[in-house]
């Protein structure tokens, strides 16, 4: 009996350890409709400086598939040299995490239709970054107001406008502080933090980072916010 038992033991670890894969092994698989020839690259910022972890010539179906290890879930970049000496709509920018994350595309819009499936982070930023998208044309909104001469020759209109801009950014601020505080199960959150509203106030940031799982506190978003905040105190100290 004790045979047959280490010997299912054995087997299932084989067939979980046989493609190699292990818990923290992320592989980006999915499909470039109309790519016909190119290069793909898979990249992430290490130290401030992006960096291309894997890259693959894709020549005739438009399939790909990256397999790479992670410390923690982060940010990814999907990179594609179209070789059209045309830099427009040539990333997708997607949060990597354990597992398999499925991404379907289209040559001509690459990162305008992408499909990505298989990462709650994913999901989760593209929930952020909706509504913050909102906050983002209504600045532009108001800023293309702000180049008109009428508005910049009357004073009360233009004080006006800047008014109206100055809400749109706090009520910005505010929902990305909100979503923070409301998703701190979520790796999403210290990217958010750290990334995003870097220079808001203390004690946000500080709710933030307490309020985070273990999990979340120790993952890399986590581990910058923690630092930042502690530079902060250290700059409001001296």
């Amino acid at each position: 009996m004790k045979k047959i038992i280490m010997v299912a033991v054995l087997a299932i670890i084989m067939i979980s350890c046989g493609d190699g894969s292990t818990e923290s092994t992320m592989t980006v698989t999915g499909n470039v409709k109309g790519l016909k020839k190119g290069t793909l690259y898979l990249q992430h910022i290490a130290d401030t400086t992006l960096v291309t972890v894997d890259s693959l010539v894709v020549e005739g179906d438009g399939n790909f598939s990256f397999s790479t290890e992670l410390e923690s879930p982060e940010l990814f970049y999907l990179y594609l040299d179209k070789k059209d000496n045309n830099s427009i709509n040539d990333r997708i920018t997607f949060f990597g995490e354990p597992g398999t994350i499925t991404i379907k595309t289209t040559w001509n819009t690459f990162d305008l239709n992408a499909k990505i499936e298989g990462s709650k982070s994913n999901d989760k930023l593209k929930e952020y970054m909706e509504v913050m998208s909102k906050f983002n044309t209504k600045n532009l909104e108001y800023a293309k107001l702000g180049m008109d001469p009428k508005i910049q020759s009357d004073s009360i209109a233009f004080d006006s406008l800047q008014n109206l801009t100055d809400k749109n950014v706090k009520r910005g601020y505010l929902y990305a502080i909100n979503f923070a505080l409301n998703n701190t199960d979520s790796y999403v959150a210290p990217y958010i933090a750290v990334k995003e509203v870097s220079d808001a106030n203390l004690k946000y940031l500080d709710s933030i980072n307490n309020s985070l799982s273990d999990d979340v506190a120790n993952s890399k978003y986590g581990k910058e916010l923690k630092e930042h905040i502690d530079n902060l105190k250290k700059d409001t100290a001296q």
